[in-house]
């Protein structure tokens, strides 16, 4: 599974300017239709959150567990070179530490070490009526600022409204935000918690926060890849 191929030539600059850039197709009908079906059972998982009781909007994700699924695992590992020399560059623009090694695996054992140790990856369920409050997902100090969120069902077929949501909070200004409508079987690369913005005095940063508008009609799955685990 190749992501490189899939993604669009100026991506990186999407992803720079607003924090968000949308990707090629990643994954055929018949994928997304499998990885939404995994929903289903729960032993794949080892934990379920409903929204509406921890007050986090309305609807229902589960965390899988360690052993991941043949597929979730390759986008992982595949995406995660990708989106390395743009950490290190934010990370070098912003005068921050950039901890991640070149491999995958190095870097949830340092999180691991840290007592980072569960499994962050994320299938999530949204229904008529549900909705994602605005959100980061941080988890603990080992963080990597890049994330994805793959559509696995067709908007304004199989379900209607549920865009995904970025606000941007601006220095001396009102926030600013986003709404993207994701394809099924593409993916959106979007920033963890914030990014580097040009200003008179050098770079700045500037935070950011994502979550789901509320849902139409129909049901809405989508699948999250998070590139460092949680404590």
């Amino acid at each position: 599974m190749t992501i490189l191929t899939t993604m669009s030539s100026d991506w990186v600059t999407d992803l720079e300017a607003y924090g968000s850039a949308l990707t090629g197709p990643i994954l055929t009908p018949a994928q997304c239709r499998e990885i939404s079906a995994m929903y289903d059972d729960p032993d794949r998982f080892r934990t379920t959150v409903d929204m509406a009781r921890h007050r986090f909007g309305s609807g229902q994700y589960r965390y899988f567990t360690h052993d991941l699924p043949d597929v979730v695992r390759q986008l992982r590992e595949s995406f995660y070179p990708q989106l390395l020399p743009i950490a290190r560059d934010w990370a070098a623009k912003l005068g921050r530490p950039a901890p991640w090694p070149d491999g995958l695996d190095e870097w949830l054992r340092l999180c691991h070490q840290a007592g980072q140790s569960k499994s962050a990856q994320i299938l999530l369920r949204y229904r008529p009526g549900d909705w994602n409050a605005l959100h980061r997902d941080v988890f603990g100090d080992m963080l990597f600022p890049l994330q994805v969120v793959i559509g696995l069902d067709a908007p304004g077929t199989d379900y209607t409204g549920g865009e995904f949501l970025m606000t941007e909070q601006r220095a001396r200004a009102q926030s600013r935000g986003h709404a993207t409508t994701l394809p099924q079987g593409h993916g959106l690369v979007f920033t963890t918690r914030d990014r580097p913005v040009p200003t008179k005095r050098g770079w700045s940063n500037a935070p950011m926060r994502h979550g789901v508008s509320t849902i139409r009609s129909g049901r809405r799955h989508t699948l999250g890849l998070v590139f460092h685990d949680a404590a």
